[in-house]
């Protein structure tokens, strides 16, 4: 049995790709999307007549421009994980404009706006998870999404405060990146061949995983942002690990045997006293790292989505 399979045995695999042939490939409970992904998939011929759909969508609405680009952007991510649906058992997440991470309203209102679009196309909710930076604001806006059977999947999470804060409002899923806390602590203290136990980012999914588990947080663990194999594997056992192709790939074509690394040991513990805002701020803030990395993966999504409208633009 390849890696990859006897991985399946400890951890729901997820495919972090929009490409639909590599779904296919690998064949994932659940696959997840970012602006990066979908604005790779859109570069390719065969996504030519979704964009030129999306755009005709967009354009039968009563809206203004910029609105009418928005939607149509929001348009593609949902068709394409539409398409994804069609080769995967379980959900797929869809994230919303980064550049509404700091605005709760406008984060609700979008995350509805994607859910409707997938309704139209026949998805039931229950099989997206909407995307959202662990910023406070869409921290709080998914507290409330979820009382509305919206689920939400908490991305570029690197502090322990985010990961509470998450837990205690309920979120159905967080995304901690494990390889990019890997990267900044590599280039900030010029570490070389960082061993898997010692690895920065497989140290704070642990330490998460621990808590959630100590206290029986139904929140799920989704490691993701992976660097190597063998920070995957220090993480077997995790609840779910959102893997690219070419690691999947890696995994697939190795036999060796693997063990499970993460044990729940649940105490049903109660923790009584919830983060505040000035707390979650302030402790994010103590957190050089988290700060750097969460407002870098803001403003490179919001990059990316710019990319995506001006593809939409030069279609019109």
């Amino acid at each position: 049995m390849n890696q990859l399979d006897q991985l399946k045995k400890y951890s729901i695999v997820v495919a972090d790709t929009g490409n639909i042939e590599l779904i296919k490939k690998f064949s994932p409970q659940d696959a997840t999307t970012n602006p990066s992904l979908i604005l790779n998939a859109i570069k390719l011929p065969e996504y030519k007549s979704l964009v030129l759909k999306s755009i005709e969508y967009a354009k039968k609405k009563n809206i203004d421009f910029k609105k009418k680009i928005s939607l149509a952007s929001n348009k593609i991510s949902v068709d394409i994980g539409t398409k994804i649906l069609n080769f995967i058992p379980g959900r797929v997440s869809t994230e919303i404009d980064a550049r509404l991470s700091f605005n709760k309203n406008l984060c609700i209102y979008n995350a509805k706006e994607i859910i409707s679009m997938y309704e139209e196309n026949g998805i039931n909710r229950n099989r997206i998870l909407i995307k959202l930076a662990s910023t406070w604001e869409s921290i709080q806006a998914a507290k409330i999404l979820e009382k509305e059977n919206i689920n939400c999947n908490l991305t570029l999470l690197f502090s322990f405060a985010q990961a509470r804060a998450c837990a205690e409002s309920g979120v159905f899923l967080i995304s901690p990146f494990v390889g990019r806390i890997y990267d900044w602590h590599k280039n900030k203290y010029n570490l070389e061949n960082i061993n898997s136990k010692n690895d920065p980012g497989v140290k704070s999914v642990k330490k998460i995983f621990n808590f959630y588990k100590k206290y029986s947080y139904k929140t799920i663990i989704m490691a993701a942002s992976f660097r190597n194999t063998c920070q995957i594997l220090e993480l077997s056992g995790c609840d779910y690990l959102t893997i690219s192709p070419i690691l999947l790939d890696k995994l697939k074509s190795n036999f060796n045997k693997i063990n499970k690394k993460l044990h729940v040991t649940t105490k049903n513990k109660i923790y009584k006293n919830k983060i505040t805002e000035e707390e979650f701020r302030f402790e994010h803030n103590e957190d050089i790292m988290a700060t750097e990395k969460l407002s870098e993966g803001i403003r490179q999504f919001g990059y990316d989505q710019k990319k995506i409208e001006e593809i939409i633009i030069k279609n019109i």
